[in-house]
């Protein structure tokens, strides 16, 4: 009798959140949870700079009790600004055998929704909030493509 593979079956869900703070920093909230994991990320960030100020993780299960050592890599993100190089920053702080692809992949569906608050700071209208979205990210992807000049 052939054994089913775990895998087969295998969910994983990641959820996003952004608050804004009265003190002029947001909190970006992520938690990935499947079979193997459940991990918490936290990572405050200046609302006017977007300067990564802080990032903690909880790593609530893993596949190993190695996992959580990564969360001190998250130290190498203070300072960082939330912008072009992102993607570049995250693979050479979550890449290769002392990284985590977990946290790599969590990180880089999070921290982008910084610039989402910082563009709608004080907007309460939704059209304006996509608008001013639309104005921040021009050129940035293929849903917000430049036009070209002619």
């Amino acid at each position: 009798m052939k054994h089913p593979n775990v895998m087969e079956d295998f969910q994983r869900t990641i959820s996003y959140g952004v608050t804004a703070g009265n003190d002029g920093r947001m909190t970006l909230r992520s938690l990935l949870q499947d079979r193997f994991h459940d991990i918490e990320v936290k990572t405050i960030v200046d609302t006017a700079t977007l300067e990564i100020v802080d990032s903690l993780a909880e790593f609530r299960k893993a596949p190993t009790s190695d996992c959580p050592n990564v969360i001190e890599r998250l130290k190498l993100l203070q300072g960082f600004v939330i912008g072009r190089g992102l993607s570049r920053k995250l693979t050479e702080v979550f890449g290769g055998p002392q990284g985590c692809g977990n946290l790599r992949t969590i990180l880089a569906g999070l921290l982008p929704l910084a610039l989402n608050l910082q563009s709608c700071a004080d907007i309460e209208d939704e059209q304006e909030v996509l608008d001013a979205i639309h104005e921040k990210l021009l050129g940035t992807c293929a849903g917000y493509v430049r036009p070209v000049a002619e």
